[in-house]
């Protein structure tokens, strides 16, 4: 015969043997009669229309307002209405994609609200993002349940989900909606509708052609005996591009207008594609790519807007279309959408490039210079000091000149202009000279032979205001065609490109 085994809660068993008695006999009571049990178990919650979750079982809807996108928090016990809507919810809703797990687990709703002071969104609008593509009758049940109207939604397969732009109707603020859709479990995420401005200095226009030093401080010349972006796409997401100007003459593969406007084309737009791709009285950093004209930003007095929605359909565009690169002359706020969609289109080998800012050293990082998958640019001018209205930031990995560049302008003319904006277009254009040079180039190699190629300005080693250094077009071109290492440690490319690589 076994012997028992005396161990700690074996020996509470045994030396509280009326406990014991009195919880056999619970045992048998309620065994005995099943209604009491079924009684029981209806005061607990429904969870046959709980969502199921990727990251545990814990129900995080939190009432709090962030500038940044997370995964909330458990509910905080001081707000007592939140947690009795977050289980109305879970208990009642019958919607399909409310299901639970066999461990209980729910999906966590992500929010992004904005921070009390911060006003960089559009007033009375909120984006909120849905798993799949859902019907017309359940998009209608959402804005009935949360009082919204809708304004404009559409399926980006790039993400696997229905993003929609609505309008609050009545008095409630964008954080107070922003913190009734996350407690809904069919919303995935909800955020502002944020606003986003292009990064250009206002320059009253020029005439006349200049030296354009930009070129030499690049040694862009030396860099075209080795390419000229001959079958690479670069997606300009930027204002109206004037497509007939000269120096575009042949380069545009595609135009696309995100903001469904009848805009004619505008200095900005013009001036990043002439700073890529100008190949008549200029020369662009990469005068033979293809480009995609994407207007985003429609005009807004003196300058041009854009929103969290139209970025997000221009790059679902762009990648939709073979784009290699992205040149982003734009920043705003911390988006997670946005954020999410920029991660999708890294993850399919699009080289993302945004102007770092023209805010200034007390600025925070703006965005999507800002994000982890975007190579963010600091100016420089023709003596490679730093930009004084360059934004900083140990997200900065490269520089490039910005200062008095000399760029076409709408109806033929040109203009002199200086931002991180035309920053950011000299190293996409230089970036395209790489993937033609080796079409196999991942994201992450292009940064890392960018980065390792430049040239070293300011403190020695890489510094927040011009990250690595400036970059050197001759030496990344060069590097970019020799064969580049994998985790494994064989060559992943070779030079030349590839007639079946995607543009």
């Amino acid at each position: 015969m076994a012997k028992h085994r005396n161990d700690g809660n074996c020996g509470w068993w045994h030396a509280r043997r009326p406990v014991r008695l009195l919880l056999v006999s619970a045992a048998a009571l309620i065994i005995s009669t099943p209604a009491v049990l079924a009684q029981a178990m209806n005061r607990g919650p429904n969870i046959n229309n709980i969502n199921v979750g990727p990251r545990g079982p814990n129900i995080n809807i939190s009432p709090s307002i962030s500038p940044t996108v997370r995964y909330s928090p458990n509910l905080n016990s001081d707000d007592e209405s939140i947690r009795t809507q977050s289980r109305t919810r879970l208990t009642q809703s019958s919607s399909p994609q409310g299901q639970a797990s066999g461990d209980g687990s729910v999906r966590k709703a992500k929010k992004n609200a904005p921070a009390a002071n911060d006003q960089r969104f559009v007033a009375k609008e909120v984006l909120i993002e849905v798993d799949g593509n859902p019907s017309n009758a359940e998009a209608d049940a959402i804005a009935r349940r949360h009082r919204l109207t809708r304004v404009q939604s559409q399926n980006f397969p790039l993400v696997g989900s229905t993003m929609y732009r609505w309008r609050i109707s009545d008095s409630r603020s964008v954080s107070a909606v922003i913190r009734e859709l996350v407690a809904d479990n069919v919303i995935k995420s909800a955020q502002p509708n944020y606003r986003f401005t292009l990064q250009q200095q206002v320059v009253a226009p020029t005439e006349g052609d200049p030296a354009q030093y930009a070129l030499s401080r690049l040694r862009l010349p030396e860099a075209h005996t080795l390419a000229k972006g001959d079958n690479v796409t670069i997606a300009v997401i930027d204002s109206g591009i004037d497509v007939s100007h000269p120096e575009l003459a042949g380069v545009i593969d595609g135009t696309y207008d995100a903001l469904g406007s009848n805009e004619g084309p505008h200095v900005h737009g013009t001036g990043i594609a002439g700073v890529i791709a100008s190949h008549s009285r200029l020369m662009g950093s990469s005068p033979s790519a293809s480009l995609l004209a994407i207007r985003a930003f429609g005009v807004s007095g003196s300058s041009a807007e854009s929103t969290s929605f139209v970025i997000i359909k221009s790059i679902d565009y762009a990648v939709s279309r073979g784009a290699r690169i992205i040149n982003m002359s734009f920043a705003g706020p911390e988006d997670p959408l946005i954020g999410k969609v920029l991660a999708a289109a890294a993850a399919k080998g699009v080289v993302l490039v945004a102007a770092s800012g023209n805010a200034g050293p007390k600025s925070p990082p703006l965005f999507p210079a800002a994000d982890r998958n975007v190579i963010a640019v600091s100016a420089t001018d023709a003596s490679d000091k730093l930009f004084p209205a360059s934004n900083r930031g140990r997200h900065i990995a490269i520089a490039a000149p910005g200062v008095d560049i000399l760029t076409p302008a709408p109806d033929g003319k040109y203009q002199v202009t200086s931002g991180t904006s035309f920053s950011a277009a000299y190293i996409s254009g230089l970036i395209a000279l790489m993937i033609e040079r080796n079409p196999a180039l991942t994201p992450d190699d292009v940064r890392s032979i960018l980065t390792k190629t430049a040239q070293d300005l300011g403190t020695p080693g890489r510094d927040d205001m011009f990250g690595a250094g400036k970059a050197d077009a001759f030496n990344a071109v060069t590097a970019a065609g020799a064969p580049v290492a994998t985790a494994s440690g064989r060559p992943a490319a070779t030079t030349g490109a590839s007639p079946s690589t995607p543009r």
